[in-house]
């Protein structure tokens, strides 16, 4: 079997989320593969620093180094891990996190070349950021979606006597958190029984600002900071509709999570999610930051139990496509 390093924020900090190395190393080394990888430093020098050095380390050992890329700030790590991966002639794989990479193929033209062009091939888990990229150029594009293990998620059908929302991501102004308090405020204000759940680490201090908007609204919402999967799986149970807020999104984890467990999805209809969920179908799509597109999605579930229970189906057998039994076949043809 081949040997791999994986460069990526593996933190299992308070305030990060599971990332794709978190996902995936355990994954690859249950199929055989032998995993190095890096780095766990919560410190954004120190971790730079142990990716270049893992780089180096382990350039004589491995056959392939899969690189996390994202939009933000980690960009930077991925051009510098890249660039000295060409230097050491490693072959390296980027994996595109990034909702937002679009912006950075426009506006980072130069330091984007350097890094996809010259990518062994480059791992997208969206055909959203897969025709970004084509539309940009770039041919070396690979579609492997983000992998989850069915067997973990069992799929409950909801009864919507009243509204129960369920949220889960990490508190980030770009996912639009304060989305789902003034969400619940409208559906309360308009005589609707409802309740929220937020589940996710705080990354920017966009908690402390939901809290204080909850306070000042008057609403009462269950806020449970980091939760490990097997126990928001468990809390899930307790709730009816997943709603996903954010402003810029890629082909998250969360909400096909959600749509395997059976809840029925109100998310924006941002990036990768059109490519996701067919509205209506399997799921229902509201512009980005309307409260009143998601009290109005919400409202139409309640009344339509019957269609909802259809559109719950429909999500669960589209992410079956998602099992990693079915994922690992494309990570062994791409790593042969």
């Amino acid at each position: 079997m081949k040997r791999i390093l994986y460069i990526g924020n593996k933190l299992n900090s308070k305030k990060s989320n599971v990332t794709s190395i978190d996902t995936l190393v355990p994954l690859f080394e249950n199929e055989g593969y032998t995993l190095y990888y890096a780095s766990s430093r919560i410190n954004k020098g120190l971790r730079l620093f142990e990716m270049l050095l893992a780089c180096i380390r382990y350039r004589k050992q491995v056959d392939f180094v899969i690189i996390d890329t994202y939009s933000t700030l980690n960009f930077y790590y991925a051009l510098l891990c890249s660039q000295l991966c060409r230097i050491l002639k490693l072959n390296y794989i980027p994996s595109l996190n990034g909702g937002n990479l679009p912006k950075r193929l426009r506006e980072n033209a130069m330091f984007c070349k350097l890094i996809f062009k010259n990518a062994y091939k480059n791992v997208s888990p969206s055909l959203y950021l897969k025709n970004a990229f084509e539309a940009f150029g770039y041919s070396n594009i690979v579609y492997i979606p983000n992998a989850i293990e069915l067997q973990l998620y069992d799929f409950k059908q909801r009864g919507f006597l009243e509204v129960k929302l369920f949220w889960v991501r990490a508190f980030s102004k770009i996912y639009n958190p304060s989305l789902a308090v003034k969400t619940l405020k409208t559906l309360q204000n308009k005589g609707i029984t409802a309740s929220l759940c937020m589940v996710g680490p705080d990354v920017d201090g966009s908690l402390a600002e939901v809290k204080a908007l909850a306070k000042k609204l008057q609403v009462e919402v269950m806020f449970t900071g980091k939760l490990t999967k097997p126990e928001w799986i468990a809390l899930s149970k307790d709730y009816n509709i997943f709603i996903n807020t954010t402003n810029f999104d890629n082909m998250p984890v969360s909400v096909i999570e959600a749509m395997a467990l059976g809840l029925p999805i109100v998310s924006t209809n941002v990036g990768g999610m059109p490519f996701l969920i067919e509205h209506g179908h399997d799921g229902m799509l509201v512009h980005p930051n309307s409260m009143d597109e998601f009290v109005n999605a919400i409202t139409w579930i309640v009344a339509h139990p019957n269609d909802t229970k259809k559109m719950a189906l429909n999500a669960r057998k589209k992410v079956e496509q998602f099992d990693w039994e079915v994922v690992k076949r494309e990570w062994h043809s791409l790593l042969r």
